[in-house]
């Protein structure tokens, strides 16, 4: 038919469930479901399978080895419970299941919802930094506990610290640890440990328990005494699973009370095997210090003398350096002697003959007054040549003769006729005097004989 042709393929059984567990995953997430426990089964894996109903209605739910090993309580057959997993569909039979990742008793989401929600606003005041932690000491004089007397956590933590620290005292601040008004009760506690400061760190401990058991530790008048305390303090509640808002307020956060006592003691072991090296290292040392001395004293020893016998040493001494010194300067003596009989032999060949050295001198001033008039003499005629020469070259000389000299008026001497204009004033110099002359005509007047 032609309607079959627009009539869609069918979905397989497989599509269907891919389908059907998609939209699950999408569409229901985050949720918490209430009901009661039933049909439970261990199986060898360590892997839980149950089914959780109400008076209508039930649904499957599988709780894995890893998400049940960090169960504070194991499941129970009739349990009433709060579940949160992944809720999905096993697609190879088609069954709607939930695969359940925590579990906490019925009552108890009040307290996780108020838990939650005091540890945001505690982390964001900056309660939790970790600027503000403070280090443990590593010697520490003496431990404080903040503790029940009763709990076996105080005898724990007593017992690890005598094993550790034997010599090391401890105060403990007793206080009960779960029950009504128990939180104020730790909270001054922790405080009377800060004002009194006998002590130089303090545990704030108790041993596991529920939830309800351990909430002391989760409200907020103990978080906010720990901020405040000047001690360092190591938080030691529960189990290593167990996590409490004093654990993140504490300056350190151990698993368990024992381990908190390990935390803040020194290991005594430890302490006398290093002790009991250096001990070793230090007497190794002074032995070989004393042996080192001990060759220095018996090297000085033998070098040691009687002062009666040094004197005598240096008297000695002395006696042969005074002959020496009498011996040196009478053989300098006679050293200096012989030299000033030689320098006396030696004076009349170098002695100047004074009386030849003058005639001499007398000698040479003869020549040179005579040298010095004859230069004189030449040199006073070559003047009277040069005069006579100078003069003759004189324009002066040449003016004498009846020449006359014609300079412009820049005072440039005029050679050529060509090169004056007519009217252009000429000035022209005689032997005796000078004068003033225009141009009248630039061409050459006829001689009055032709």
């Amino acid at each position: 038919m032609l309607s079959d042709l627009f009539t869609p393929a069918a979905l397989s059984v497989s599509e269907l469930n891919a389908i059907a567990a998609e939209l699950l995953k999408n569409q229901l997430s985050d949720l918490w479901i209430g009901g009661e426990i039933s049909n439970l089964t261990r199986a060898t894996s360590g892997h839980f399978y149950f089914s959780l109903k109400d008076s209508t209605a039930q649904v499957r739910c599988v709780l894995f080895k890893q998400a049940a090993a960090r169960l504070a309580k194991p499941l129970c057959e009739g349990d009433h419970v709060e579940v949160r997993g992944k809720i999905s569909l096993y697609q190879a039979r088609g069954e709607f299941q939930i695969t359940v990742n925590e579990v906490r008793q019925v009552g108890l989401g009040q307290l996780f919802e108020r838990y939650e929600r005091l540890k945001m606003q505690l982390q964001n005041e900056g309660l939790f930094a970790a600027e503000r932690k403070k280090s443990l000491p590593e010697n520490p004089k003496r431990i404080g506990v903040v503790t029940s007397l009763a709990a076996a956590a105080l005898r724990d933590v007593l017992t690890t610290l005598r094993r550790r620290a034997p010599h090391i005292p401890v105060i403990v601040y007793p206080t009960p640890v779960q029950g009504a008004g128990s939180e104020h009760q730790i909270a001054q506690a922790i405080q009377a440990a800060n004002e009194r400061a006998e002590v130089d760190v303090q545990i704030v401990c108790r041993g596991g328990g529920s939830i309800e058991d351990l909430w002391a530790f989760n409200e907020e008048v103990v978080v906010r005494a720990i901020a405040a305390c000047d001690l360092p303090i190591v938080s030691g509640v529960g189990h290593e699973t167990d996590f409490t808002l004093s654990d993140f307020v504490a300056d350190v956060r151990a698993p368990t009370p024992t381990g908190a006592a390990e935390l803040v003691s020194p290991n005594r072991e430890k302490m006398l095997a290093l002790l009991a090296r250096t001990r070793s290292r230090l007497h190794e040392y002074l032995l070989q210090r004393y042996q080192k001395s001990a060759q220095t004293l018996d090297f000085l020893a033998q070098r040691l003398q009687h002062p009666r016998d040094k004197c005598k040493q240096q008297q000695a001494q002395l006696a042969q350096l005074h002959a020496q010194l009498g011996f040196a300067m009478k053989q300098q003596l006679a050293q200096k002697k012989h030299a000033v009989v030689q320098s006396a032999a030696m004076l009349p060949n170098v002695r100047p003959n004074v009386a030849q050295l003058s005639q001499r001198v007398l000698g040479f001033q003869a020549a040179l007054s005579v040298a010095q008039r004859n230069a004189l003499a030449e040199k006073h005629q070559r003047v009277l040549k040069q005069a006579e020469l100078l003069e003759a070259m004189s324009p002066n000389a040449v003016l004498q003769r009846g020449f006359a000299i014609v300079r412009n008026t820049r005072g440039q001497v005029v050679h050529d006729a060509g090169d004056v204009k007519q009217g252009q004033k000429l000035n022209v110099m005689f032997a005796q005097g000078a004068v003033d002359v225009q141009v009248l005509s630039n061409t050459r007047q006829k001689d009055l004989f032709e």
